[in-house]
């Protein structure tokens, strides 16, 4: 379903979120106080707009209040990121995503309302370092310091066994919430679908877990 984003704030973050959301089919109003930032990505969005976010009525003019989802990417001036933050909260946007750029900016921004913070550079690193610590996982996702979601080959031993023989949760403290193979995704897979040995298992479980579980 299609559905509606503001982004605000045109640097690389804010660039690449706003072509990708437009990309995968969403409509996309990116805003910026640049006029030279507006033009060079008004070919790769639905709208493009030169304002600044500080200003309530400049957004409202804009119908802010009618998106979905607005981003906030100005990056390193808190101040800018809160007064836009507090303004899009005001207008009744549903939900409120910034980046930050440390723990101090993040939960500034929590505090006056925001609905996600993200860290992008930390969740990068992340991101990599848990890839690269196993060489059976594909993808990673953190949801918390403890947990999150892997995406890995199916490991040779379960090759055309069924999630029920294989008994994954219990075993392996695992939950497999899905599986890729030919080009499709089968979420919530049945408990007697047989592993192939293309299948990438997607996994939700401990960090410590994951990375004990090798192809």
């Amino acid at each position: 379903m299609k559905k509606t984003y503001v982004v605000i704030g045109l640097g690389k973050f804010g660039t690449a979120v706003a072509r990708r959301l437009f990309e995968l089919g969403n409509e996309v109003l990116a805003i910026d106080d640049s006029a030279e930032k507006v033009q060079h990505i008004e070919h790769n969005v639905t709208y493009a707009v030169v304002a600044d976010a500080r200003d309530e009525n400049a957004l409202r003019s804009l119908g802010v209040k009618n998106y979905d989802c607005a981003i906030v990417a100005i990056g390193t001036d808190l101040a800018a990121s809160v007064i836009t933050t507090l303004n899009l909260k005001g207008l009744g946007v549903p939900y409120v995503i910034c980046k930050a750029t440390d723990d101090t900016q993040k939960q500034a921004l929590e505090k006056i309302g925001a609905d996600r913070v993200l860290i992008p550079e930390r969740e990068i690193g992340i991101k990599l370092a848990q890839t690269i610590s196993s060489s059976s996982i594909l993808d990673f996702i953190e949801l918390s310091n403890e947990y999150g979601i892997a995406e890995l080959p199916t490991p040779a031993a379960w090759v055309g066994k069924t999630l029920r023989a294989l008994n994954v949760r219990a075993k392996y403290g695992l939950n497999i919430i899905a599986l890729k193979s030919g080009g499709k995704v089968d979420v919530s897979p049945a408990a007697d679908v047989e592993l192939q040995a293309d299948a990438v298992l997607v996994v939700v479980g401990s960090n410590e877990q994951l990375n004990r579980l090798k192809a």
